[in-house]
């Protein structure tokens, strides 16, 4: 009998130490996968960074040659402003002049269509 209870007591303790082993490998298993989880987190951010430099290092080309080119339109609507603004005010003046003596110098005169009725 005893040898029985002693038999029952050693597959009790091996069950035991098979329970706690294979609790122990689902921890390991866990920390992996989070170790896993982590580094491939780790290698995501380094990839996006990468190409968000690549891409800003393009966008920086691309959009400082059409920076140049606006600023180079931009300075020359300013330039043809100033030209017309110059212009305004150097024949502002006479346009006056003539506009006034147009409208201010009356001659009547008779139509060349006009027929006397009589």
């Amino acid at each position: 009998m005893t040898s029985q209870s002693q038999g029952i007591q050693q597959l009790l303790q091996a069950e035991k130490r098979a329970k706690d082993k294979l609790e122990e490998a689902k921890k390991r298993k866990g920390k992996r996968l989070k170790q896993a989880k982590e580094e491939a987190t780790a290698e995501i951010d380094h990839y996006r960074l990468q190409r968000e430099k690549e891409f800003r290092s393009k966008q920086t080309n691309v959009m400082g040659s059409q920076g140049n080119l606006s600023a180079k339109i931009e300075e020359q609507t300013t330039e043809t402003i100033r030209n017309l603004t110059s212009s305004y005010h150097r024949n502002m003046e006479s346009m006056m002049k003539k506009l006034m003596n147009t409208i201010c110098d009356i001659r009547p005169e008779i139509h060349p269509n006009f027929r006397d009725a009589v």
